[in-house]
């Protein structure tokens, strides 16, 4: 076989194979490695499709693996497709910040927690933690909303029950936030309250069972560190204040 027929090969192969974000991570370490062979089955497929060569090291005669062409625009590809997913999220993310803290709740993002499931903790990042304005701690009904926007991601979420359980450790509600369509309402457990973004609404397809939650001093103290979310408020909302403000400053 000569060297044009072993990239024409390459190039079929890499076409009709679709690498999954666990071939696209072995690429990347490839890229910045020095190469050195991991011998497996992952490693098979990306040679198979063309997406990594073996090369021989002239100093030692040591194979080492080398991303081809083609492999670089899987890497490349599938960055954009991170950024994408990234950005999605993140929308969904403010979104739901903005129409929880509009509805009076106090709302925090990227808080670092600790929950417990059975004799074991966790650490939890929820996407999105809010509780009532209040001055009563049994009174602030503390919920968490998880942001799916890739059905991947909400699929291996579902088979982490432990995950679930230290979410709902520290909530009394707990929902998934995703945009329609991306899964059935019947898909998700029981326990789980479930939203849909459509339209640029949230549709509340099913409630989230209310359990009895009290925050501890050291999830308090993570709140006051954190701090709420600073949200503007809608237009009406901002004509009404700017026009009590000029009635104010009439009397």
């Amino acid at each position: 076989m000569t060297q044009r027929d072993i990239a024409t090969h390459a190039r079929v192969s890499s076409a009709a194979f679709a690498p999954s974000r666990r071939h696209c991570r072995r690429l990347r370490d490839y890229y910045r490695s020095a190469g050195w062979p991991c011998l497996d089955t992952m490693e098979v497929e990306l040679l198979n499709a063309g997406l990594i060569e073996r090369v021989c090291v002239a100093t030692d005669q040591q194979e080492v693996i080398r991303v081809t062409d083609s492999g670089l625009r899987a890497i490349g590809e599938s960055l954009v497709s991170n950024r994408r997913a990234f950005d999605a999220h993140e929308n969904l993310v403010s979104d739901m910040v903005r129409d929880l803290s509009r509805s009076g709740r106090l709302v925090f993002r990227g808080l670092s927690l600790r929950g417990r499931v059975g004799e074991a903790w966790r650490n939890c990042k929820p996407d999105v933690y809010s509780i009532r304005s209040t001055s009563v701690a049994a009174y602030a009904n503390p919920a968490i909303h998880e942001i799916k926007v890739r059905r991947a991601d909400l699929l291996t979420d579902l088979k982490a029950p432990e995950k679930r359980a230290a979410y709902m450790a520290l909530s009394s509600e707990f929902y998934y936030v995703m945009p329609e369509g991306l899964a059935h309402v019947e898909e998700i457990p029981e326990d789980c309250g479930v939203l849909f973004r459509k339209s640029g609404t949230f549709v509340l397809a099913r409630n989230s069972p209310r359990r009895a939650v009290e925050l501890s001093i050291s999830e308090w103290m993570a709140l006051a560190r954190r701090g709420a979310e600073s949200v503007e408020p809608e237009a009406s909302q901002g004509l009404l204040v700017e026009r009590t403000q000029q009635v104010k400053a009439g009397d």
